[in-house]
């Protein structure tokens, strides 16, 4: 079996450390990077399987690469940051991560976080079938690229957080979805989501589809049970 390859952007040398021998030993190769341009640099030249990215950096704020690249990717992203206020961690959601970890963090969980993650990812792509790409409203979703066409024909790209939620909704349209759903929670012991989290994602997700958030009519929600998306899509 590959072992998943991860790039770890941090800065301080001792965590590093940490996070790059507590990968190893759980079976995975990395790449360390103490600076952002560094890491973009080798974004280009190889693709990992997950980054994990710390926000309080020598050059700059590590919101800024989630945001001007790894957004545009279908590469899922964990922050692992000091930062813990309720600000960042909605900010950096809404940029696309697929979840955050605040410092100081137990090497186990972050191990599970990351597995948790892949598992999501992995299991999205076997289970989507042929049809890659999805029409409503106007709207095309080519999942394969990671695009989605506006009804006036702009194409933006969606990060890999923003194509596996709104995969999952167009394919379970009609149906209420919890959160635990969406997260994809398919084995004991996964970090079980926080509300917040998901709340801040869907908020995002509206943003794009410009669904009214006082009356959203694309993404509901059902109050005490979770979500559901309310138009059937044609698969292409």
């Amino acid at each position: 079996m590959t072992r998943p390859l991860v790039y770890v952007l941090e800065d301080e040398p001792d965590i590093a450390r940490l996070i790059v021998r507590t990968l190893r030993e759980h079976g995975m190769d990395t790449g360390a990077f103490s600076r952002q341009g560094d890491l973009r640099r080798e974004l280009k030249r190889r693709r990992p399987d997950i980054c994990l990215i710390d926000l309080t950096l020598p050059d700059g704020d590590g919101l800024d690469t989630l945001r001007e690249h790894l957004s545009k990717t279908d590469i899922p992203v964990i922050v692992v940051s000091a930062r813990d206020a309720a600000s960042d961690r909605v900010i950096g959601l809404e940029l696309g991560a697929d979840d955050y970890v605040s410092k100081p963090f137990e090497p186990r969980e972050l191990v599970a976080r990351v597995r948790a993650v892949l598992r999501r990812v992995s299991g999205k792509s076997d289970v989507r079938g042929s049809g890659r790409v999805a029409e409503f409203e106007g709207w095309r979703v080519d999942f394969q690229a990671c695009e989605i066409t506006d009804p006036a024909g702009r194409v933006q790209p969606l990060s890999s957080a923003e194509a596996r939620l709104l995969e999952t909704f167009l394919r379970a349209s009609g149906r209420v979805l919890s959160r635990a759903q969406l997260f994809n929670l398919d084995a004991p012991g996964d970090i079980e989501p926080e509300d917040r989290s998901m709340d801040a994602r869907i908020s995002r997700l509206r943003r794009r589809l410009r669904d009214d958030p006082k009356s959203p009519r694309l993404i509901r929600t059902v109050y005490g049970a979770g979500y559901i998306f309310t138009i059937k899509p044609k698969w292409l």
